[in-house]
């Protein structure tokens, strides 16, 4: 499974830590690759999120809120990012919105639960029926 995983300077540790706890997940690491705080998050939300759409693929975005980086990501018709705080959450956004952007907070979460929320997201499927419907009208 090929994975983009993107940051911006708060969410560098957390990226690298979920890359290192991760060893059956190829991770395409899309920035930023060296730690940098004038760095710009949008710029990383929008190459990972092209990418994810070109290659019909998933996305993880990290930043201090996770906020920042998710309103960057949904600017594009097709991706639909989801701020999970919790498993809980990562199960709903993948059930019932087919969400193909994770997004995580580097400040408001202890990065164990990270992992939790990054195999929860990974392992559940979009249900379709009646969400389908709900889920193209996101993009009109």
């Amino acid at each position: 499974m090929k994975i983009y995983i993107g940051s911006d300077h708060a969410g560098y540790e957390l990226k690298h830590y979920l890359m290192d706890n991760f060893k059956d997940v190829e991770f395409k690491d899309v920035g930023y690759l060296e730690l940098n705080k004038d760095d710009d998050y949008p710029s990383v939300a929008h190459d990972l999120s092209n990418k994810v759409l070109t290659e019909n693929g998933i996305g993880v975005l990290i930043c201090g809120t996770g906020l920042g980086m998710c309103m960057a990501a949904n600017r594009h018709k097709g991706i639909r990012g989801a701020n999970c705080l919790t498993s809980e959450m990562a199960t709903m956004a993948r059930k019932h919105n087919n969400a193909n952007i994770l997004c995580l907070s580097a400040r408001l979460l202890k990065q164990e639960d990270t992992l939790e929320i990054l195999k929860t997201f990974l392992n559940t499927e979009f249900e379709g029926g009646r969400h389908e419907r709900r889920v193209e009208l996101l993009d009109k």
